[in-house]
């Protein structure tokens, strides 16, 4: 086990198995030290529910957080899967947060923040990160956020 699987085990956080992607796309591609990570939607909670809804339309910023730290695992998974070690990872270059947000919802930075803390609670220095948080006037299945990432790997 790797420094960064040994992180998520102190953290309590079990990667889920990976979902099959829901239309005609590849969870990651890879070109030269670059990995590039399709959209991932938040992971079901350990006790098996789901996040659903609109951030200022009945989600708080807190849920809107928990969200996007639950996407950020699915994109853990992702890592995991497609690298075999977490440890491979070199950066964590660049996230793009996309928010389900009411159009006066404007605290799409502090949803973000859930899978950015995650990041570089893994990762620590690796894992910071540059990022753009947006709000969109809707998601897939009603997720409240879908974040996507851009890493550096070594082999």
């Amino acid at each position: 086990m790797g420094v960064a699987e040994k992180r998520l085990e102190e953290l309590g956080i079990t990667l889920p198995d990976m979902r099959p992607p829901i239309a005609n796309y590849v969870p990651a591609v890879r070109t030269g030290n670059l990995l590039f990570l399709s959209g991932n939607i938040p992971a079901a909670r350990p006790d098996g529910t789901e996040i659903r809804g609109k951030l200022g339309a009945g989600l708080s910023v807190e849920e809107g957080y928990e969200a996007a730290r639950l996407a950020g695992i699915n994109l853990l998974a992702v890592l995991k899967s497609t690298l075999g070690d977490l440890d491979k990872v070199k950066q964590i270059v660049k996230l793009l947060s996309m928010v389900n947000a009411a159009p006066d919802f404007i605290e799409t930075p502090a949803v973000a923040n859930g899978c950015s803390d995650l990041m570089g609670e893994v990762f620590g220095s690796r894992g910071k990160h540059a990022r753009s948080a947006v709000g969109m006037a809707s998601l897939p299945l009603n997720v409240p956020v879908e974040v996507e990432m851009v890493v550096e790997v070594e082999d």
